[in-house]
């Protein structure tokens, strides 16, 4: 479905542009949607580069949080709001320090960071 999406997204764009050069006389446009892909594919890349470090950054402690038995400490803290927060997890779950940290990451705002981490969640309650 996505690809359908931007196969619409290019073609609408090609025909706008196509009947701004047609019937508005515009000379320029190619040369501006060519100039505009290029500037905002290296802001995107940019972005995403900036996004990567503060993701490897997260999971990193995140992954020695969990070597440590620093998760396994907090998620037995945690459990007595969890159990009735979602009834479903048994206790001792693996998918409850998956959810601490994807909650964890979301309090402290690192909504990019909290996305695998609760994907990982949902693996692990799913696939027992």
């Amino acid at each position: 479905m996505l690809n359908i999406i931007w196969i619409c997204f290019f073609l609408t764009a090609f025909f706008t542009a196509l009947f701004k050069l047609v019937f508005l006389g515009d000379q320029q446009i190619f040369a501006q949607i060519m100039e505009a892909m290029f500037s905002l594919s290296k802001s995107a890349f940019e972005i995403s580069l900036g996004l990567t470090g503060v993701l490897a950054l997260w999971l990193g402690i995140m992954k020695i949080g969990e070597k440590s038995g620093f998760i396994q400490l907090l998620t037995q803290g945690l459990t007595p709001l969890f159990s009735r927060l979602m009834p479903d997890v048994p206790k001792g779950h693996p998918a409850l320090g998956a959810i601490v940290m994807n909650i964890s990451a979301n309090a402290l705002g690192l909504d990019n960071a909290a996305t695998p981490l609760g994907i990982k969640a949902m693996h692990k309650f799913c696939f027992w």
